[in-house]
């Protein structure tokens, strides 16, 4: 009999399929706010009408937009917009857009709560991870009293994680930040939002949505809950990009993709510790520069066909919830990738083969490295996985 835990978080509600306008005005009303803060993506701000109508549903409690938050959430992004939230009198910040819009904004409601207005006074609240054991350290602070909205229109899943990824430019590294008071306090889901999404990253990040669900299915913590939830995942998600690739103005399929993406992420926000594709995949970003859904997209195959030795009876699972059994889900997931017309090589994603050591050796940075179904011991062993999808 196996033990384990589930942790559940302090979000307090999604909302789904409504529009995103009225729903945070709503959230809002409930929420008491009185001077809201949007943290917007800057294509979405600037050439689509979707943030004016949030702005103007909000009323006289709208308070500004910031939109330059650029891919992986860096340090003195997260400074400018913290500083010009905490200048606007912020009590309540909504973030719309991408996964670095809403990493971004987690970390500047830290920033809020704790007076940080430069970069490096960051440092003291991010997780640090042992690199010979892989044991994370959680810095102890106090929570932020203003919270976060989420309405996202990318598929990563990162509004449900009380973690935060933020880049430290001058090492070029993605590092965490991780504090149960920075989970998002509601998650609004409108499918046709989504449709200014850009193909490639609404596609992509589906992938890293699947990739949630395959790390979570195969993890070392695998239970009855977290299977069935990462099961169906698969399927919302198999079906939902496809039909996606398709017809771009579907939005039933895209509500799927959502729902999909959502409850991929049930397992990583209740404890469940994910393997090498993710480890890989965070360096990928920080480290090289590599749109989170594209290293899903590249790694996640690699991955499953490294861990096949370890675990074929798990992948046999996945393969079948993709509606493909009796097929390697390396292979499976490798199809599922070409056919939505996504990279499949390193190379293809701009990583130099003279980079792959250094990546390889930064894994041994990421605590998930450590809890890899197939174990990983040292860095020589994860330049051959590099090697084969280059």
């Amino acid at each position: 009999m196996r033990a384990g835990e589930i942790v559940f978080t302090g979000m307090e509600r999604v909302v789904f399929g409504r529009p995103a306008a009225v729903a945070v005005a709503e959230a809002a009303d409930r929420l008491g706010a009185q001077r809201v803060f949007i943290l917007a993506g800057s294509t979405l701000n600037r050439h689509t009408d979707a943030v004016r109508q949030i702005a103007e549903a909000l009323g006289p409690r709208y308070v500004g937009t910031h939109d330059e938050m650029p891919a992986h959430s860096p340090r003195d992004a997260v400074i400018a917009c913290a500083n010009t939230a905490r200048d606007a009198g912020c009590d309540l910040l909504v973030s719309v857009g991408g996964g670095s819009t809403t990493d971004g904004g987690k970390a500047v409601t830290i920033c809020l709560e704790h007076d940080i207005r430069e970069p490096d006074g960051l440092e003291p609240f991010r997780t640090v991870v042992d690199e010979m054991t892989g044991k994370r350290h959680f810095p102890q602070y106090r929570a932020p009293r203003v919270r976060q909205i989420c309405v996202p229109t990318t598929l990563s899943g990162g509004e449900f994680n009380a973690r935060a990824g933020v880049t430290e430019p001058r090492l070029r590294l993605k590092q965490a930040y991780i504090h149960p008071g920075i989970i998002p306090l509601v998650v609004i889901f409108d499918p046709a939002i989504t449709v200014h999404t850009p193909e490639w990253l609404w596609l992509s990040t589906g992938i890293r949505a699947v990739d949630h669900a395959v790390e979570t299915y195969c993890s070392i913590d695998g239970n009855a809950y977290t299977d069935s939830t990462a099961l169906q995942a698969l399927r919302l998600l198999g079906r939902g990009l496809q039909a996606a690739k398709r017809d771009p103005a579907d939005t039933a399929a895209r509500l799927d993709c959502q729902i999909g993406a959502w409850i991929s992420m049930i397992g990583i926000v209740s404890g469940t510790r994910m393997g090498a594709s993710h480890a890989i995949g965070h360096v990928l970003g920080g480290s090289a520069g590599v749109p989170h859904g594209y290293t899903s997209c590249v790694m996640l195959p690699a991955v499953l066909a490294f861990n096949a030795v370890v675990n074929a009876d798990r992948q046999a699972e996945i393969s079948a919830a993709l509606g493909a059994a009796g097929q390697p889900a390396a292979k499976v997931l490798d199809g599922l990738i070409a056919g939505l017309g996504l990279p499949r090589r390193l190379r293809d994603v701009g990583v130099k083969y003279s980079d792959l050591q250094r990546i390889a050796t930064n894994c041994m940075l990421d605590d998930w490295t450590f809890t890899n179904p197939r174990p990983i011991h040292a860095a020589q062993e994860i330049v051959p996985i590099l090697e084969s999808v280059y």
